[in-house]
């Protein structure tokens, strides 16, 4: 859709009323603006790239030392999720090995 056509949109979802004149206004800077809301997209995106795995909190690899510094869980919480998955069709094992490839270490 053009631009046109997605403010055309608005104007008439705002007529019907199903949008309020606030919800509008900001729908349509974000359209004129070209960005989604940088508040909303940030913390999920900085924690994303805040996750290492831990070089001190570690039994083999330290993603669940990594995790439980992401997530505020203890890593002893982590190592018994991934266990329990490990147990009932081997996910737990899976993701495990998929995150000490993938994550960089601290």
């Amino acid at each position: 859709m053009s631009l046109a056509d997605e403010l055309t949109r608005l104007d008439e979802l705002r007529t019907r009323g199903v949008l309020t004149d606030a919800e509008f206004a900001q729908a349509k800077a974000q359209l004129l603006g070209g960005n989604a809301s940088p508040a909303a997209v940030a913390p999920a995106l900085a924690a994303v790239n805040a996750f290492r795995r831990s070089s001190a909190d570690r039994w083999l690899g330290g993603v669940c030392g990594g995790l439980a510094k992401a997530t505020g869980l203890a890593s002893w919480v982590w190592r018994l999720i991934l266990t329990v998955l490990l147990m009932f069709g081997g996910a737990g094992g899976f993701l495990y090995i998929l995150l000490w490839l993938f994550v960089p270490s601290e």
